[in-house]
């Protein structure tokens, strides 16, 4: 090939690449995004990266579509888009097999999704998102679950609940002021997408006046002045009583999707270096409308991974790396290259995670790899090894030696590494 014309090494952008190290991250935090979910019941689901472009038209975001979206048309001439977010998937899903599905129902997910945005801190182009849901229950109780699980999926990465907060507020405010302002239903939609970027918009003042005039301030006035109400304060005693004692009231959240209806939350990361909106959620009781079936209630949250690897590394709750072999046989000479191999297969039957190294390289250049790779263990294995029947194990970290039988080696590393 032609060196003007090489391909380039760098990823698409605003997508990443996972090589082990990074692999290993991202499934540390899906393990415990699943683990904490299914501690509170919620089953897992899933459903193709692809969806009609008509899925999000009249209830995701306009500017998501729009403005964000990955479509194209296949070759059959549907409108395709590769899913932005996980909610209407959902919906269509319940919606489908409303008649055969338990209620309630409790369901999670760890999808990628995609959007064509201006890459920055906290937001790429291809992420992977938690979703959870509970579906099939109206009540205050359900809105407190589903809060106490991102509040628990917190906790379990070592979060302190004074490094962050949940605060929430209640779309039914934003209701009953458009209906006391007399905002009208076409315009609705903007004003909340508009407040749900507040603080983070340049001249928001003048951009909802163009939006609804003279209203305004008016607007923004009588939502600043209402601190709290007896659903929220509901909400908050329900909360202290499980432990979860973070809940704030803030009545400027309103999150820009259009089908919200009820509760809805943002949990925030209270530290200077990383002071921002991590993932948030709410009530949705009428999307599975739009597939023509009846409405159905469902509250649930998105968590984001790339948010959540940020809060990590902001608070030094990231993992140390460590590799998923957990034995290295070094081979001494060829000539007892099938004895490792075969030794190496027998340790596998026993559940020892076992590479055998090929290279041929001398001994120290085999245990200096193992240790760049951070293997713990490593078996040198040569003729002597071959003839005795036994293997001396050496963690290299510590420098400790152990020289056993074969049938032994799987014993002794299960117990030192607890």
């Amino acid at each position: 090939m032609n060196k003007d014309h090489q391909l380039s090494t760098d990823p698409y952008k605003g997508v990443r690449d996972f090589y082990p190290a990074d692999q290993f991250i991202q499934s540390y935090i899906f393990e415990h995004m699943s683990r904490t979910c299914e501690l509170f019941g919620y089953e897992e689901y899933n459903a193709s990266v692809m969806e009609p472009t008509d899925l999000y038209l009249s209830k995701t975001s306009s500017e998501i579509i729009n403005d964000q979206s990955y479509t194209f048309s296949d070759r059959g001439e549907r409108s395709v888009t590769l899913r932005p977010e996980m909610t209407p998937t959902l919906a269509r899903m319940i919606a489908g097999k409303s008649r055969d599905i338990p209620f309630p129902a409790r369901w999670y997910s760890i999808p990628n999704c995609f959007r064509y945005e201006r890459t920055q801190k906290g937001r790429l182009r291809e992420f992977w998102q938690l979703n959870a849901d509970l579906l099939g229950v109206s009540s205050i109780e359900a809105d407190a679950e589903i809060i106490a699980l991102a509040h628990a999926i917190m906790r379990s990465f070592g979060a302190d609940e004074r490094n962050f907060e949940i605060r929430v507020s209640d779309r039914r405010l934003l209701d009953a002021a458009y209906d006391a302002i007399g905002i009208d239903a076409d315009a609705r939609a903007d004003v909340t997408r508009l407040l749900d970027k507040r603080d983070k918009m340049e001249d928001f003042d003048g951009k909802l006046a163009k939006v609804i005039g003279n209203n305004a301030q008016r607007l923004v006035d009588m939502l600043d002045s209402t601190t709290s109400t007896a659903y929220l304060e509901q909400l908050r005693s329900q909360l202290n009583a499980i432990g979860v004692g973070n809940m704030i009231v803030d009545t400027k959240i309103a999150r820009g999707f259009d089908y919200y209806t009820g509760m809805v939350f943002e949990v925030f990361d209270t530290s200077g270096e990383n002071r921002r909106s991590l993932f948030g959620g709410g009530r949705y009781d009428n999307l599975t409308q739009m597939f023509g079936g009846e409405a159905i209630p469902a509250v649930g949250f998105g968590m984001g991974d790339v948010t959540m690897r940020d809060y990590l590394e902001t608070h030094n709750l990231m993992p140390s790396y460590v590799p998923t072999t957990e034995l290295m046989l070094c081979v001494v000479d060829a000539s007892a290259m099938s004895h490792a191999t075969k030794l190496a297969h027998d340790l596998r039957l026993d559940d020892v995670s076992v590479a055998v190294n090929f290279s041929g390289k001398k001994i120290g250049d085999q245990i200096r790899q193992a240790d760049k790779m951070k293997i713990a263990y490593i078996i040198a294995v040569g003729e002597q090894e071959r003839n005795s029947g036994q293997y001396t194990i050496k963690n290299l970290a510590t420098g400790h030696e152990l020289t056993t039988s074969a049938d032994k080696i799987a014993d002794h590393l299960f117990s030192a590494m607890g």
